[in-house]
């Protein structure tokens, strides 16, 4: 099914939505349509399907006014395509970048939580029970990849899920026939089986036309690196059906999550006694198989409104096994221990939780950011090279090398930093050794990253590996400024 000529593209979707039972007759699906080929897609395809499906169909658009004029052709263009094809649209808007920089995210995730927020309102206005992306085979593929290299276990392997429940949402009035396609309003994914390239040849033989989005060729962004970069040359050196791979793991993943979840739902109630002072039962959790071990400790936690890293879920095992005798409590996130005792594992909260030395904001290019941490705002300035306004050339740093977006947090251990005319990286924290910064200073001592390199480090200059080329006309200064006065030093 990865490879479908024109002619067979729509049978082949109606399978999956079939397979998958993402539609019934009856559903009312509001298409999310952007604009781009992908959606586009979507939206010809389910309105060559809808009669064979029996649904009503409507187009959903979300203007993130990211791009200015383009933003608003966009919308343009869909409001139009709706109007041909004598469609309903619902229309949203949203500043995404004030979003973004209130809550501190990335403009991705920024843009990402708007547009769902959206369609969760949609489905709670009850007007509409599914909404319809256009997330492809492709968007599965890096997806996959993407949690692979950032470290996921089953549930990140999953991927994109065909179908995304939507709790809280009232059905659309229906017929007493009609009701059992209702209950549960959702977000659908029917071209998870599609691949992108198939999706523009059928477009071109419709004659229908799309809008590109340049910023989805912009290597800046990590996604389109490995869209454009890191899996092609896999498909070229490894695997030409890595993409295909890649779904399949998917696949397989989400099944045996199901399979997961119910073996937890069984095991969870001998094991956990979360009535009775929030405890693991040792004996019987020891019992269990290691990968049921770790699913339970996983979804204690998650009761409590706690999240915890594999390496925390390792720590709470090894306190229950005694296979660190000296040992009898594990500090968790959030104020939260887990102590041994009398063959339990309680989970309590600390009464004053302490504070969060931690911190990570969004930085965009250009742009500024204030640090409350830091008593600080940070600012990042498109200048030229020229040292006539004012600017120390070895200050500045090479705009084509780092991303649209930075993040100013506050050092972690590994963090590695090479500072202009040394040899090599160092470590961070000697570099803070060296320069006997000590105390709550040294904890939240600022640096700004990119991607995965850091690119400033408070009172050093500029990394060697990221410093301003020559020739470029636009550079990017990083600077600090101070709200009130404290110590500072100069490498």
């Amino acid at each position: 099914m990865y490879y479908v000529p024109v002619q067979r593209l729509p049978q082949a979707v109606l399978d999956y939505i079939r397979k998958h039972e993402l539609l019934r007759a009856g559903d009312r699906v509001g298409i999310a349509v952007s604009g781009g080929a992908d959606s586009v897609a979507l939206l010809r395809l389910l309105l060559e399907l809808r009669k064979e499906l029996g649904v009503v169909l409507s187009v959903v658009h979300f203007n993130h006014k990211l791009r200015g004029a383009e933003s608003e052709q966009d919308e343009r263009f869909v409001t139009e395509l709706a109007q041909r094809h004598k469609l309903e649209l619902h229309s949203e808007a949203g500043v995404v970048a004030a979003h973004a920089a209130e809550k501190h995210l990335s403009l991705e995730t920024a843009a990402r939580e708007m547009r769902y927020q959206y369609f969760r309102q949609l489905l709670l206005e009850g007007g509409l029970n599914r909404i319809a992306t256009g997330h492809t085979l492709d968007d599965q593929a890096e997806t996959v990849l993407l949690k692979i290299v950032r470290g996921a276990g089953g549930r990140g392997l999953a991927g994109v899920y065909p179908l995304l429940r939507v709790t809280g949402s009232q059905p659309p009035a229906l017929s007493s026939r009609q009701k059992h396609s209702s209950q549960a309003a959702s977000i659908i994914r029917p071209l998870l089986a599609t691949r992108r390239k198939n999706l523009e040849p059928y477009l071109l033989a419709l004659g229908q036309s799309w809008r590109e989005d340049k910023s989805n060729r912009d290597l800046r962004h990590m996604r389109n690196r490995v869209r454009h970069g890191i899996l092609p040359r896999l498909e070229r050196y490894l695997n030409p059906a890595v993409r295909e791979a890649l779904a399949d793991t998917a696949e397989i993943a989400r099944a045996e999550e199901q399979y997961w979840d119910s073996e937890v739902a069984r095991a969870l109630p001998l094991v956990w006694e979360a009535a009775a002072g929030r405890v693991l039962k040792i004996p019987a959790l020891l019992n269990l198989p290691l990968a049921l071990q770790r699913r339970i400790v996983r979804a204690a936690s998650e009761s409590l409104g706690l999240q915890l890293d594999f390496k925390h879920v390792e720590e709470i095992l090894t306190l229950g096994s005694n296979r660190t005798a000296s040992a009898k409590s594990a500090g968790m996130p959030d104020g939260w221990v887990v102590s041994r005792n009398k063959g339990e594992l309680r989970f309590e909260l600390l009464g004053t939780t302490p504070a969060k030395l931690d911190y990570e904001y969004c930085l965009s290019v250009p742009g500024s950011v204030l640090v409350q941490e830091t008593e600080s705002r940070f600012e990042a300035v498109l200048v030229s090279g020229n040292p006539a306004e004012g600017y120390n050339p070895e200050d500045l740093l090479d705009r084509s090398l780092l991303a649209t977006e930075l993040k100013v947090r506050n050092w972690h251990a590994g963090d590695r930093f090479w500072p202009v005319h040394s040899k090599g990286p160092k470590k961070i924290k000697e570099l803070l050794q060296q320069q006997h910064v000590t105390g709550p200073e040294r904890k939240l001592w600022p640096v700004v990253v990119s991607g995965t390199d850091v690119a400033w480090v408070r009172g050093f200059g500029p990394p060697a590996q990221l410093r301003q080329r020559r020739g470029d006309d636009k550079s990017v200064l990083i600077r600090e400024i101070t709200l009130k006065k404290r110590i500072d030093f100069k490498a």
